[in-house]
């Protein structure tokens, strides 16, 4: 009888506890969800630079929920998927304030014609106007193409000369255009060497080829050249 007891007990406690969670939980759900928790402001940190304001109110005309109950993942994802977006970040601030801030994307170069390469290597698609140089290669090699560039400037800084296009061919050779529209082939191998006594050799060489069109420099103790 005593057992009996003892277990009609705990299931009427049991049964209590549970009521109560399940009252709890309702008038919990019941309060966020009150119109006084709406939101009442989207925050910008930074005025953005290729992002329009139609394009922002288009991903916050989207957002669902009060203050509380917003899908923060949901409008990140949204907002990343904006042309020029590379990182969003969305969090709550009191009162009632939904702060987002965006870090764009820097164009470096135009990638394949119909991209953009950022200044981490990271290939993106969204329409500029700007002038920009040219990379062209596959994708995984971005970053080596958007650094190689940066290392291939510095070499060249001493002729007052910058790289307008970067070709790196499936084979992983590398040709170059510099903005005056001189081609250098520079090959699979020791490129930096290559156009690096291309830089000390070419000053005093100029004057005999001032036609040049295009110089190989895959030659151990020489170069090529074509004429335009």
């Amino acid at each position: 009888m005593w057992a009996d007891a003892d277990r009609l007990r705990a299931f009427t406690n049991l049964v209590l506890g549970l009521s109560a969670l399940w009252i709890v939980w309702n008038g919990l759900n019941y309060a966020v969800h009150l119109p006084q928790f709406a939101l009442r402001a989207v925050a910008l940190t930074a005025a953005p630079g290729h992002i329009t304001a139609a394009q922002l109110r288009t991903v916050t005309a989207q957002v669902h929920g009060n203050f509380f109950t917003v899908d923060l993942q949901r409008t990140r994802q949204a907002l990343e998927r904006l042309p020029w977006v590379r990182r969003a970040s969305v969090r709550r601030k009191f009162p009632w304030t939904l702060e987002i801030e965006l870090e764009e994307h820097i164009a470096l170069a135009r990638w394949n014609q119909s991209d953009l390469v950022n200044t981490y290597g990271e290939v993106f698609h969204a329409d500029t106007d700007e002038p920009l140089p040219a990379f062209s290669g596959e994708a995984h090699n971005a970053l080596l193409v958007a650094q190689a560039y940066g290392e291939m400037n510095q070499l060249l800084a001493p002729l007052q000369r910058q790289v307008a296009r970067v070709v790196l061919s499936p084979r992983m050779a590398w040709q170059i255009e510099l903005d005056d529209g001189l081609q250098l082939a520079l090959g699979r191998e020791a490129t930096s060497e290559r156009l690096a006594r291309f830089v000390r050799v070419y000053p005093s060489s100029q004057a005999a080829m001032p036609r040049v069109r295009r110089i190989d420099l895959r030659y151990r103790d020489g170069f090529a050249v074509a004429n335009s």
